[in-house]
């Protein structure tokens, strides 16, 4: 479910970095008419990056079964907080190169001294890592939910929880999306706190780590896959024909019932399925499963370099750019994640290795 989902991601950002929704980030649509490609933005987003955060929660579980808290939270540290603060200065301040290059042009940078806009363009290269910054914030406060918990007194309620139940959890992801500033003042860092929504996160965070990891709930929600999956279909058709057209991304947008309904149950069928019908490997999984981790995490300077110069620097049609950008994503991602790799202390610095 975690590799599958990192590949929905790297095609999530194909379409979004041509998007005309106002959503923050790419380089802009075609045109101000609709794209209706831009419905894979509304159909992955609500759900895609809360899963995640949900199977880090499990994981988390399944990996302090085995180690001590000081040991996990040290191997987290490296695999997370060292791409996401030092990885910035050594690869991705590549992306940021693209993420500034428009401004450069515009001549905003004049008069900036190079080493001002590396640290800018370090800065501005984030992109992505800003899932495992959160994660990696998470980690620590899970620490301190831990200690409130040394028994797993609460560990074990939760795994009795029934299908009802599971389902009224999506309460609480209503409520984390409420959580977001809805007028954020653009003098402020409140766009930065909408960004990256560390509060609404935790919630699935920590309903990974407390209920998901066991394998009671996982079998109970994998029983009723079908329906899950078919009430989830019958939200998103009529969240996405109701609202297509806004910002998917803003706190209005998210923050609605339909939206989160949605959300929930996308997450729900998501897990229910896979348990259900994808319980088995193969030598691609076993290897999506070691690499997609720095698949995503190299991912976006693919996207920035080639989509920003088809869009800039090319008249090719877009339905050219979008399958040219598709294709090189999938490709020169899993190639530049086993390049470096192979590279002593940048692996280190880029992918925590």
């Amino acid at each position: 479910m975690r590799w599958v989902t990192v590949l929905l991601v790297l095609f999530y950002h194909v379409i979004y970095f041509y998007n005309n929704k106002g959503v923050f980030g790419g380089i802009g649509g075609f045109g101000d008419g609709p794209q209706y490609q831009d419905v894979i933005m509304y159909i992955l987003y609500p759900w895609f990056m809360p899963i995640l955060f949900i199977l880090a929660g499990i994981s988390a579980r399944y990996a302090l079964e085995k180690h001590g808290s000081k040991e996990w939270f040290k191997a987290r540290t490296r695999k997370l907080l060292v791409p996401g603060t030092i990885g910035l200065f050594v690869f991705h301040w590549m992306v940021g190169y693209f993420n500034t290059v428009v401004a450069s042009r515009e001549g905003v940078f004049d008069g900036v001294p190079a080493i001002a806009k590396y640290f800018i363009m370090a800065f501005s290269g984030i992109g992505p890592l800003w899932f495992v910054q959160v994660l990696w914030l998470l980690c620590l406060v899970l620490l301190l939910v831990r200690a409130l918990d040394k028994n797993d007194r609460f560990w074990n309620w939760c795994g009795k929880a029934g299908i009802v139940p599971i389902i009224l959890l999506g309460i609480l992801f209503w409520a984390g999306e409420h959580t977001l500033i809805r007028n954020p003042r653009p003098e402020s860092l409140d766009g930065l706190l909408n960004l990256y929504k560390p509060i609404f996160y935790l919630i699935p965070f920590l309903l990974g780590y407390f209920v998901f990891s066991h394998d009671e709930v996982q079998e109970r929600i994998s029983k009723v896959w079908a329906p899950l999956l078919v009430c989830a279909v019958i939200s998103g058709i009529v969240l996405i024909a109701t609202t297509f057209g806004q910002d998917n991304t803003s706190p209005e947008y998210l923050g609605s019932p339909l939206n989160c309904l949605y959300g929930w149950l996308m997450c729900l069928a998501m897990m229910a399925w896979f348990k259900a019908k994808f319980d088995y490997t193969g030598k691609f999984a076993g290897y999506m499963t070691k690499s997609s981790f720095g698949i995503y995490i190299v991912h976006y300077l693919v996207i920035a370099a080639v989509g920003y110069n088809l869009k800039v620097n090319t008249n090719l049609p877009p339905v050219a750019m979008y399958a040219i950008l598709t294709v090189a994503v999938f490709t020169l991602s899993p190639l530049l994640n086993e390049t470096i790799r192979r590279i002593p202390v940048v692996k280190w610095c880029v992918l925590g290795e």
